[in-house]
């Protein structure tokens, strides 16, 4: 198990990002949550086995098809034991 901060930059406040990670998260078993940030950015904590956690670092580089992905910065963190997913 691997926990991951991840801060996604570009066009995706506003475009469906934070439901389309939930949704994206709850399909890869992945705990955790997602919130926008006041600088227009998404920020994500995930938790979950490391190939289910590429491959959503991966969906968030691209995000859903109204989103315009800049940058995605992402960084290991310590565990936290969440228990689902959610959206803040």
């Amino acid at each position: 198990m691997k926990h991951l901060n991840i801060t996604i930059y570009g066009l995706v406040q506003g475009v469906f990002f934070r439901a389309s990670a939930k949704a994206e998260a709850d399909k890869l078993e992945i705990k955790g949550f997602t919130k926008n940030l006041p600088d227009g950015s998404v920020y994500v904590e995930a938790e979950g086995e490391k190939e289910k956690l590429d491959e959503f670092v991966k969906w968030c580089k691209a995000g859903p098809s109204m989103a315009q992905v800049k940058k995605v910065e992402v960084f290991e963190d310590s565990l936290k034991n969440f228990s689902q997913f959610g959206i803040n």
